[in-house]
């Protein structure tokens, strides 16, 4: 089994991972983290030397590759879902779980976050509440397809293992 987490950046994806695939006793694996393991460069590096559309290849390519693996958790990134029909390979490779966040909860992440993020660094501190507002609204449509959608603020990974336990191809 696959299990793959989606949702908007400091949704909790990597932590969340990790927790539920000890709870499985599965390996956890991050595409991000595999990324810049790989290419030797962070996120935020490799946005600035490239581009998005040659990132977003390799991270698809990368998705593929990690869906070829079992009893894995797999964390992807936000965009992840948004693009080369990811979700629909999500969906047919295992279970998609969104962890679904409202705006001031993410904001409140951002703010406590020393990770840096490509998308944001352009942006004006005072217009990120809109921004963040108006690109997980564009992303909704994505993050909806997701099997099972759970509450991202202060994730119950039991509640997660339980919700995936019950669907009927799982058992």
């Amino acid at each position: 089994m696959r299990v793959y987490l989606i949702g908007y950046m400091f949704s909790g994806k990597t932590t969340v991972g990790r927790k539920l695939a000890r709870r499985f006793g599965y390996e956890f694996r991050d595409t991000d983290q595999v990324m810049e393991g790989r290419y030797k460069l962070s996120i935020p590096d490799f946005f600035n030397k490239y581009d998005e559309e040659l990132f977003r290849e390799l991270e698809h390519n990368t998705l593929i590759e990690l869906s070829g693996l079992d009893n894995v958790v797999i964390s992807t990134g936000g965009g992840t879902p948004c693009y080369h029909d990811n979700m629909s390979l999500m969906k047919e490779a295992g279970i998609s779980v969104y962890l679904k966040m409202d705006v001031k909860s993410i904001h409140d992440r951002y703010k406590n976050s020393k990770k840096a993020r490509p998308i944001l660094d352009k942006i004006p501190e005072s217009e990120i509440p809109e921004f963040f507002q108006d690109h997980l609204t564009e992303r909704e449509q994505f993050y909806q397809q997701a099997d099972i959608t759970v509450k991202g603020e202060n994730a119950d990974i039991d509640l997660i293992y339980r919700s995936i336990r019950s669907l009927p191809r799982v058992q």
